[in-house]
């Protein structure tokens, strides 16, 4: 699964527009792992795909009306069957859902 120019060779691609380019002096440092279920508590979806690329539909789920506005995105997403999802090429980053820090350093 080498790279190719930022993308997993054997991932689905689903191209989010929810990225930026990383700053020169920043390289990445560690590895953030988060879990999500769309809706809450539902898991093996769609909803993912469309939360990260924008297309959420509002009307399809009452907590969809409150996220749809979110501009978030994530390198990988790997889904209960295994199969790795990447919507951002890793040289960008990613939009996460707000401010995180780690250890007193920020922007993560």
């Amino acid at each position: 699964m080498l790279p190719d120019k930022g993308w997993l060779v054997e991932a689905r691609r689903v191209p989010s527009p929810h990225y930026d380019c990383r700053p020169d002096d920043e390289k990445p440092s560690l590895l953030v792992v988060h879990n999500i279920s769309l809706p809450p508590g539902e898991f093996g979806g769609p909803w993912i795909d469309a939360l990260f690329t924008g297309t959420i539909d509002p009307d399809a789920h009452p907590f969809f009306a409150e996220i749809a506005h979110l501009r978030v995105s994530a390198h990988c997403l790997i889904r209960r069957d295994g199969e790795i999802v990447q919507y951002v090429p890793f040289d960008k980053r990613a939009w996460h859902a707000g401010v995180s820090k780690l250890s007193g350093a920020g922007t993560l």
